[in-house]
This record gives C-alpha cells, structure tokens and sequence, in this order.
C-alpha cells in the first residue's frame, strides 16, 4: 500500500511532458514485446513445421500382415485367389492354410494357420543369395525375387525357415510371395488380403502408428512363426496354434497332425 502511495505521490509530482514521455515509453516496449512474439511464433511455424513433414516423407514403409486365425474359416480363397493372380503350377504355392488337428477322440480340435513369406526385417534368404537376385526394397520392406538374376541355386530355399520358397518348374526360378506389389503400387490390396471371405488378412504399413495392422498389433496379443530365427518377421498372428508334429512327444498334446495340400507334405 505504501509503495502504491509512493508511486501516486511521484506521478502527480512530474510534469505533464515527463508524464507524456513516460506513456510513450511504455507503449513502445509493449509495442516491441507483441512484435517479438509475433516473430517468434512466425519463426517456430516456418522452422518446425516443414521440418515435421519432411521427417514424415522421410519415414520408410515396411509392409506387414496381421492374420486373425479367429476369423479364417479354412476355405482356402486366399490360396485360390494366389494361384489365379500369378498361374504358379500345381503342388507349389506363394500362400497357402494349413490344417492343425491334435488331441485323441473325444478331445480333439482342428485349427488353421494361413502361411506366406513373412518378408523379414532381417531376412536370412538375403544374406545367402550368391547373385543378389533376393533383395529387399527400400521403398516399403518387401523382399522380390528378381528372377531375371536367379540362378536357381536353391540357397534361399534351404535358408528361409517358413518354407516359403519354392523352384519354379516351369520356370526353374525361385518363386515366393511378393505381397502381390504390382497390386500395392497402384493403391489395390493383396490379392489374398481382397479375396479373404472372413476379413482374416489385414494389409497394411506397419510403420505407421494409424494404421489398421499397428492397431491390431497394439491391441491384441500376437505372434510370429519361429521367433527364435531372429528374423524379425513382417506377418503376424492372432490366436494361432503353432503346434507341430514334433509336440505330439508331449504327453499333454498327443496325435499332432499338420496337414497341407502341397507337394511337400513336411513342415519345416
């Protein structure tokens, strides 16, 4: 109070032109403050914001799949569909269910577990490719097979730990799915993805946070075939079995059969 009084005492004490002077000094730092945090603002739009979109344009895509076992009705669509978009020859596949049965009548139970390259971040059939016929796109993550390349040496084929791969016999290349990225790169979804009676397949970019695959991820519990690879596979499951014929030594599993309509009947 007594400094409010001081401050009314010195004011009625000065003229009216250092009464003026001071008013105008103090609209003139008002002034400067307002001016200075319009820049400043003008400046942290200008500097951050096209910094923000070009990190966005500069964020790489890696393509992946969720697979919701809860919704695959084992009708093989996907397969057929697969087999129609690219004429491969009988007994081999780029996609393909198989059938899990287990358990000893009454106990018994059938499952299905769609399969397909799993376009691995790490992926092994890279590594040992002699020719570099096996590569993978920087652009989006999707391992090719550029054929014109392929010698047809089958190392891919004995590194690739899902069985995904498989000789050409027409052909006498090595042929796997490629996510079908002619259909990607104009806008359109995996065959297999489109064909999907149950919705099971879910297609998408597994580096955006927005997308329907990252949720699905973020949302429910998920695996991958033979995690213990460290491949780092790009498909991911939903309330799958993973039992293989090797756990029927178990005494609580019992009868496993793993059935497919392949050439090659084994599982690796």
């Amino acid at each position: 109070m007594k400094s409010l009084l001081a401050r009314v005492t010195q004011w009625s004490k000065e003229s009216p032109s250092q009464r003026r002077h001071l008013t105008e000094r103090r609209s003139l730092v008002t002034a400067m403050v307002a001016a200075s945090a319009t820049l400043m603002a003008t400046l942290t739009s200008t500097m951050f914001k096209p910094a923000r979109a070009q990190d966005n344009q500069n964020r790489k895509i890696q393509y992946g799949m969720v697979i919701d076992i809860r919704r695959c009705i084992g009708c093989h669509a996907c397969t057929v569909a697969c087999k129609s978009e690219f004429n491969t020859a009988l007994g081999v596949n780029r996609s393909w269910v198989e059938y899990v049965e287990k358990g000893v009548y009454p106990n018994v139970g059938r499952s299905f577990l769609p399969r397909l390259c799993n376009h691995c971040s790490e992926p092994s059939c890279v590594y040992v490719c002699p020719t570099n016929a096996t590569y993978k796109r920087e652009q989006d993550g999707v391992v090719i097979v550029d054929q014109g390349l392929c010698i047809g040496c089958k190392y891919c084929i004995q590194a690739c730990p899902y069985d995904a791969r498989f000789l050409d016999p027409n052909t006498g290349w090595v042929d796997k799915c490629d996510f079908c990225i002619h259909r990607v790169s104009n806008g359109l979804e995996p065959s297999c993805v489109n064909t999907c009676v149950g919705g099971a397949r879910i297609f998408g970019d597994l580096g955006d946070p927005n997308s329907e695959v990252s949720r699905l991820i973020a949302q429910n519990r998920v695996t991958v075939l033979r995690d213990e690879m460290g491949t780092f596979p790009n498909v991911y499951y939903i309330a799958a079995d993973h039992t293989d014929e090797l756990d029927a030594r178990r005494p609580e599993v019992r009868n496993v059969r793993v059935l497919t309509h392949r050439r090659d009947k084994q599982r690796r």
